[in-house]
């Protein structure tokens, strides 16, 4: 059994965390910690599980094997790199950390504890992911010229977001980072990694965070990437678009339906693709890290670029200009 401590309950998926923790039969919640006591106290009390105060001290329990980070995306480096010096195995909700900086070190000390990391990037898993990517490996697109995908609620305007979730500096920003996640690192899944970026951020509700985004992943042939993301808006569909030399598939608009139209098939309409079941959960994959030696690589190498991306489309919503990934860190 690999006994699990909770770090946090900050970010608005962790009680769903916590559930799959406690759906995996090769997993047990021991322990809670949290940058804000009172929060952890009551997870813990909801968990049966001991409250521990001092993060230190719950690292160095022999009774905890690894940890579900779910804290202010500004300690994550703080806290990781802390968990894989203890020795303890890593799941974490995107992004990694805010920096590429940042992130090298966080798998820098991953590496050298030989330690398990996977990060949350559930739309990877998800059916119409996979079946996207069926379509175009099967070269029905031709060259992709363009992808667009898109994610959106009324978060800010309805009300229902926590407040802190437009924290500046616990966030690192604000519907892109959160929300555009999703939509960006699915874009640098069917387009590659871009060489440039450039965003534009709105600030409808006048929070210190967008509210608002929309980045623009410049490649050398010539194809476009675009990632929208907001908290303003009302009954926007999560949706995909991808357009290339030979066919245009469509998702999400609005129906969850794919719908492909190719000159390499012999239907001249609008064709219908059957959704995928979707693969096992990011945190049921790490489970079978940890328990057969094998590493998330693919989840990680995505997970990284995902950090490169949102680095520069901050960098370049702030500097108004276009950011070459060649500029952050290494």
């Amino acid at each position: 059994m690999i006994r699990v401590a909770m770090l946090s309950y900050w970010h608005v998926h962790a009680w769903d965390y916590t559930k799959q923790v406690q759906g995996n039969p090769d997993t047990e919640i021991v322990a809670v910690w949290d940058e804000f006591p009172t929060r952890g106290e009551e997870a813990a009390q909801k968990l049966g599980v001991p409250f521990v105060a001092d993060l230190d001290a719950l690292l160095a329990r022999a009774d905890v094997d690894a940890v579900v980070v779910d804290t202010p995306t500004n300690i994550h480096r703080d806290v990781m790199v802390k968990a894989a010096r203890a020795g303890k195995h890593i799941f974490t909700e995107k992004v990694i950390a805010p920096t590429l900086k940042e992130v090298q070190e966080i798998l820098g000390a991953v590496d050298e504890a030989g330690v398990k990391l996977t990060v949350s990037l559930p739309r990877l898993n998800h059916g119409y992911t996979l079946a996207v990517q069926e379509v175009i490996d099967k070269g029905l697109l031709g060259q992709l010229t363009q992808a667009r995908a898109r994610l959106s609620h009324n978060g800010a305007t309805a009300g229902w977001l926590p407040g802190h979730f437009f924290n500046l500096e616990q966030c690192g920003g604000g519907a892109l980072i959160d929300l555009g996640c999703h939509p960006m690192y699915l874009v640098r899944l069917f387009l590659g990694l871009p060489q440039s970026v450039s965003a534009t951020y709105g600030y409808v509700t006048g929070k210190e965070v967008e509210d608002n985004a929309v980045a623009t992943l410049s490649y050398d042939n010539g194809a476009v990437g675009i990632v929208e993301a907001g908290f303003v808006n009302s009954h926007s569909p999560f949706s995909i678009e991808l357009h290339g030399t030979e066919g245009t598939l469509l998702y999400g608009l609005p129906d969850e339906a794919i719908r492909v139209r190719s000159n390499k098939l012999d239907a001249k309409e609008w064709v219908t693709v059957e959704v995928q079941d979707n693969r096992i959960s990011a945190f049921d994959q790490w489970v079978g890290h940890i328990l057969n030696g094998s590493a998330a690589e693919e989840n990680i190498g995505l997970a990284v670029d995902l950090t490169k991306l949102m680095e520069a489309s901050n960098r370049s919503a702030a500097e108004k200009r276009s950011v070459n990934l060649t500029e952050l860190a290494n």
